[in-house]
């Protein structure tokens, strides 16, 4: 069982969360609050796996409450929805401490398999925030950027032709669903194996994984 936390400032957007993750059988809402004083308190003595954070814009404070949680909670990972897309403003919020980005243009299916992923020990990413990190780091691979690349990985002959093949079609922008219905295969069936991709090559998060995809020429950009 996954045990989760909602901290949303609008009690109707709060409840149809609480609704959605209710209606998903191994996974358990046990602390659904609008204020931060309330959310410190109903912490203590909780078990909460994922803490489901919403900011509309993120702000320093915000920032502040979220390395204070990671301070007080260390076991908790937080997963943030919110409307800002600005690259900053999400960099900083990962530097703090969060686990997951989500942005309000997210489907509701997202949220679930954010859930999951980050339980897991990855991080998770929508696909617009994703696309906002791998930019910045295509742009530190152009020759006057100035700034040094990651360390090539060039584990990619442990993958095998089936996860390749997964690998590709996820970098061509193909979702789960349609990646299932390509290669005549169940969506669970996918995730599990962008699951064992990531932990043959202890990958982290989606960003990760696309950036080894690149240097391998899995995908091109």
């Amino acid at each position: 069982m996954i045990y989760t936390g909602i901290f949303f400032k609008h009690k109707l957007l709060q409840q149809c969360l609480e609704n959605y993750i209710s209606s998903t059988d191994d996974i358990k809402n046990v602390i659904s609050v609008t204020d931060k004083d309330s959310l410190f308190e109903k912490m203590q003595g909780r078990i909460v796996n994922v803490l489901i954070i919403n900011f509309f814009e993120i702000t320093h404070n915000d920032l502040d409450m979220i390395i204070a949680l990671r301070m007080k909670f260390p076991k908790t990972s937080i997963l943030i929805v919110a409307d800002s897309q600005r690259e900053d403003i999400v960099a900083k919020a990962i530097k703090a401490g969060a686990k997951g980005f989500l942005t309000i243009d997210s489907e509701a299916s997202d949220l679930i398999q954010a859930i999951y992923t980050i339980r897991g020990g990855h991080d998770f990413y929508s696909e617009s925030i994703t696309h906002i990190l791998l930019q910045k780091y295509i742009n530190t691979m152009k020759p006057d950027s100035g700034n040094e690349t990651d360390e090539f990985n060039d584990d990619s002959s442990a993958l095998s032709s089936r996860q390749i093949e997964i690998l590709k079609l996820w970098g061509d922008g193909l979702t789960n669903q349609e990646i299932a219905d390509r290669l005549f295969i169940s969506v669970r069936t996918v995730e599990t194996h962008k699951n064992h991709i990531m932990q043959k090559l202890n990958l982290k998060s989606s960003v990760d994984l696309m950036k080894f995809a690149i240097r391998n020429n899995i995908i091109t950009v």
